[in-house]
């Protein structure tokens, strides 16, 4: 096993989910990492870019 790995929250599962399969695979966050989610939007020949969510991402280690 190794000794540090990273866990993404995926769309079907809340925050407490990852943390609780984290857990299972016998690994605990040491750092939480959030990154927002564009969208790009063309008004009249403007682009623009909207958030339109995040993507949180947890640095794990081993539990020994």
């Amino acid at each position: 096993m190794s000794k540090k790995k990273i866990y993404e929250v995926e769309e079907h599962e809340t925050v407490s989910d990852c943390l609780e399969r984290m857990n299972k695979d016998g690994y605990m966050p040491v750092k939480r990492i959030e990154k927002p989610v564009f969208q790009e939007k063309v008004e009249a020949g403007q682009v623009t870019y909207e958030p339109v969510g995040r993507k949180i991402t947890f640095e794990a280690r081993n539990v020994e």
